[in-house]
């Protein structure tokens, strides 16, 4: 089991390492300046790997707040289930409880 731990490790700081490169490649390769309009705001003379970097943040973000409102929704689905399945097992067990009644 260590031995998984610690190739996981080694693969996550490898990915790392990759997705570092493959930026600084892309700010060397994109000098240049450029302006980006948001709609409401128009921003000039912006480096384009700062520009990437901010987006790619801001899609981080977004994804996290998506993950995280889906993980708050299956957590109250799940305590609601759980007092569901409380009240029928109550429910069961009164019934269960009931003395039999044989009609013959």
């Amino acid at each position: 089991m260590p031995a998984l731990v610690t190739l996981r490790r080694i693969a996550f700081v490898l990915a790392l390492v990759a997705f570092m490169l493959a930026a600084a490649v892309f700010a060397y390769s994109n000098p240049q300046p450029i302006s980006v309009d948001v709609g409401f705001a128009r921003f000039e003379q912006v480096s384009m790997a700062g520009a990437f970097a901010v987006v790619f943040g801001c899609g981080w973000l977004f994804g996290l707040l998506s993950a995280g409102l889906a993980l708050w929704r299956t957590a109250g689905e799940k305590r609601r289930l759980r007092r569901d399945l409380r009240y029928a097992e109550a429910e069961l067990s009164s019934v269960r409880a009931l003395p039999v009644d044989d009609a013959h």
